[in-house]
Formats: structure tokens, C-alpha cells, sequence
């Protein structure tokens, strides 16, 4: 019996499809001040100090997902956001090593 090249064809595809939506593409996550100059990731991890009226003062810093730039102090984070998106994985430390987080369902800005 011969086989069909059309069929072959759409059963490829549909694995290298699949494939690909299933890995997840590794993104930056930094820790950046008020105007997105990255900063020690130890900033971001600062809780809330209490004030003498009884409220908190905000930490001055939060992570940044995605984007461009590097993960070197002293440098800018732009082109991504403030909050994990769908889809990603996002990695704290330079080179990929160290402590990463995936966004979850509903993750997004």
C-alpha cells in the first residue's frame, strides 16, 4: 500500500505546533526604581516600613517583566511591564540562573 504525501504533510505541522505553544519563552524580570533603572533584586524583596501615623510607607521599588535591557544595575528596563504576563517564564537573575517564575492564568496587564 502506498502512503499520501497529504496526509503526512497536515500531521507534521500539527506536531511542530504543537511544540512550540507548549514552551514557554524565558522573559526578564528586574527589580527597577521609579523610573525603570534596574537595581538590586534585594530592593524589591524590602517589606512595607510602618509610619508614625499608623500607615506604610511603599517600597519605592517592584519588578519589571519582559521588556529590553539587561539585568546590570544602572541600566533601563523598557518595553515590558509591572505585572507577569500568560505564557512567560521570567528569570530574577543574570545569565538565567537563580529563582524564576512562570505567569500564571490571568496574569497580564
Amino acid at each position: 500500500m502506498r502512503r499520501s504525501k497529504h496526509v503526512a504533510a497536515p500531521l507534521l505541522a500539527s506536531a511542530a505546533l504543537t511544540m512550540l505553544t507548549g514552551c514557554r519563552q524565558e522573559q526578564m524580570q528586574r527589580c527597577v526604581d521609579e523610573h525603570n533603572v534596574v537595581v538590586d533584586d534585594s530592593l524589591c524583596n524590602v517589606q512595607p516600613q510602618r509610619s508614625p501615623t499608623g500607615g506604610f510607607y511603599p517600597n519605592p521599588f517592584r519588578y519589571y517583566y519582559g521588556g529590553t535591557g539587561t539585568y546590570f544595575p544602572g541600566s533601563i528596563a523598557s518595553g515590558g511591564g509591572y505585572a507577569p504576563m500568560s505564557g512567560f517564564s521570567y528569570a530574577t537573575s543574570r545569565g538565567g540562573f537563580g529563582s524564576s517564575f512562570s505567569g500564571g492564568e490571568g496574569a497580564g496587564e
